[in-house]
């Protein structure tokens, strides 16, 4: 991994318009993500953050503009951009193993017929320890719960070592073990030098991060949380689905994976 001093940012887009299908997902977009930070795209179902993770990981193509990813165009190097979805993305019903699966991350630098050195399977050791995973590395995939099964998608996207870590709303529904344990391995990746990238829908997510990108199809603020997130940018955001009560301030969000609910903080 380079020197995260020697450069501005890791992920930079002037004029930047991605779509999704037929729909545009985002739109005239400019934006700096960057190194050594915890980044948190925030904004509500349809807002443009897993379509804009998608083109971080070279998955979708602009429709014009530019999106530089570590100094060059997407796609990315091999093993430069670890992806980790949400485990109601994966199939549940995979016969695999935990490990294989956090073995599956080396691929990305040994190729799918390369030959695991032992860097491979200490970086898979010690990706299941910092999850910790180590009591159910045998286990099928299947076998899990909802907070393993994430945490061990995790465990895969810390294995590869890569520059910068995308996690597609990672700590949606999780028990409060598990999004305590992604919590502070996010922060731990940071510390280390690693760009950390991570969409969500949640207030509280994104009130961790360093630096916030609030979308709505399009930029609608960026900087530090108290910048980014500030009450009169989260009403342009959200409009009616922003609430300011007299202690907190909540918004209404239909995600997609579970239902309605209200994310509120406490000022």
């Amino acid at each position: 991994m380079g020197d995260p001093g020697t450069i501005d940012s890791v992920v930079e887009a002037h004029d930047l318009e991605l779509a999704y299908g037929r729909h545009t997902a985002l739109c005239c977009a400019d934006f700096a993500i960057p190194p050594a930070a915890l980044t948190v795209l925030m904004g509500s179902n349809g807002s443009g953050k897993s379509t804009l993770m998608n083109a971080i990981a070279g998955l979708v193509e602009p429709l014009r503009g530019s999106l530089v990813v570590l100094d060059k165009p997407p796609p990315p190097d091999p093993g430069s951009v670890a992806y980790v979805l949400q485990a109601t993305a994966a199939d549940a019903l995979l016969p695999i193993t935990v490990r294989e699966i956090v073995t599956m991350a080396r691929f990305a630098h040994r190729g799918l017929l390369g030959r695991l050195q032992r860097s491979d399977r200490e970086a898979v050791e010690r990706a299941l320890a910092t999850m910790e995973l180590q009591q159910v590395v045998n286990c099928r995939f299947s076998e899990l719960s909802g907070g393993q099964r994430q945490r061990a998608l995790v465990a895969q996207g810390l294995a590869q070592e890569a520059e910068i870590l995308l996690l597609d709303e990672p700590m949606t529904g999780l028990d409060l073990v598990s999004r305590a344990r992604i919590i502070d391995v996010l922060s731990a990746q940071r510390e280390e030098g690693r760009a950390v990238i991570m969409a969500s829908h949640d207030l509280d997510d994104a009130m961790l991060a360093d630096h916030v990108l609030l979308l709505a199809g399009r930029v609608v603020s960026e900087g530090p949380p108290a910048i980014a997130l500030a009450p009169d940018r989260l009403r342009e955001a959200y409009g009616h689905r922003y609430l300011e009560l007299d202690d907190a301030v909540g918004i209404l969000d239909d995600h997609h994976h579970h239902g309605h609910g209200a994310h509120s903080e406490t000022r």
